[in-house]
């Protein structure tokens, strides 16, 4: 039987993603037996790899690579508007196979947002990308913690929007979806039957009864009510300061915050070097790291490639579980 294949986007050329993906190399022949079930493509310019790889003094003669040109010559740490249609070309190839069949799943290393956009190319970030390749009206964005920290998954109901505009975009339509779309992912995708789901308020305290806000009492609560009567297990909505509290979380198998810096900073301080991000609610399966290009290690050796080898591992697990 032929394995499936999960495919690797490289990221940013000028970045730490070649780096971290050189590493899955190594990382391959010292885990053969759990790699054995599936096959890594690694999707990047060949050229640049293995300059990279004599860079770092590696040896990538292991690392199945699926050559993407380049559009401009990259020098690391140095980003290049020229190279952003690249960047996109990885994730478009990566993408369009995962929606083909030709590839059960994909994991993406870190994309500089910043020199997309400034190469006149509109980009918000892979999540937001992923759902207009697919024609998926409504994702949620996840991160989650591997290891030791295998129950925390932050999932955000609003992602990359100023704080201006985090309130308005909170709406009960919008809250409900957000929380459908995690509790199916949550079944179909983590094999949890029952998921237990913490929801944080959007304010301090969770609005103090309305004295500091009303988002809780006239959108939040409501929602959640209406969700319990459908079946599912909501706790909230929770004050933020104490939802991430070991006693509550010990009994959850998610947590969903009201937007991006209200969730992600616990995540990443408890599980930065091994969390990953999930893309949910897509019809095709994309695992990422929880980090970014991180221009000033890029070429370097001292890139920590273990939120890559977590994406890898949690993309396996879930296309073994299909």
């Amino acid at each position: 039987m032929t394995p499936p294949v999960i495919a690797v986007t490289s990221g940013e050329p000028a970045g730490i993603g070649p780096d971290i993906c050189l590493a899955l190399a190594q990382w391959q022949h010292e885990s053969a037996v759990a790699t054995r079930q599936y096959r890594l493509v690694v999707l990047g310019d060949r050229g640049l790899l293995q300059q990279r790889a004599r860079q770092l003094g590696v040896d990538i003669a292991a690392l199945e690579v699926r050559h993407v040109p380049l559009r401009a010559p990259c020098v690391a740490g140095k980003l290049d508007t020229a190279n952003a249609r690249y960047v996109l070309d990885l994730l478009d190839i990566a993408c369009d196979g995962c929606v083909s069949g030709e590839f059960a799943a994909m994991v993406t290393a870190p994309v500089h947002k910043g020199v997309i956009n400034d190469a006149g190319i509109p980009f918000t970030g892979h999540t937001e990308y992923l759902a207009e390749r697919t024609h998926t009206p409504r994702v949620v964005m996840m991160l989650a913690g591997t290891g030791e920290q295998a129950g925390l998954r932050v999932a955000l109901a609003t992602t990359h929007l100023p704080l201006k505009d985090v309130s308005a975009a909170i709406t009960k339509t919008e809250l409900t979806t957000t929380l459908r779309i995690l509790h199916g992912d949550l079944v179909s995708k983590f094999g949890i039957a029952r998921p237990r789901i913490l929801v944080a308020g959007l304010n301090p305290h969770a609005g103090e009864g309305g004295h500091l806000g009303m988002e809780e009492i006239e959108v939040i609560a409501p929602v959640l009510d209406a969700l319990r009567n459908e079946g599912m297990d909501l706790v909230g909505p929770l004050p933020a300061d104490t939802l991430f509290t070991p006693k509550l979380l010990a009994g959850s198998d998610a947590q969903l915050a009201m937007y991006h810096d209200q969730g992600l900073p616990v995540l990443k301080y408890a599980a930065f070097e091994e969390g990953i991000n999930i893309t949910l609610g897509l019809p095709i399966l994309r695992t990422s790291v929880d980090h970014g290009t991180a221009l000033d290690l890029a070429g370097s050796g001292h890139a920590d490639p273990r939120s890559l080898f977590a994406a890898v591992r949690v993309a396996a697990d879930i296309v073994s579980r299909r």
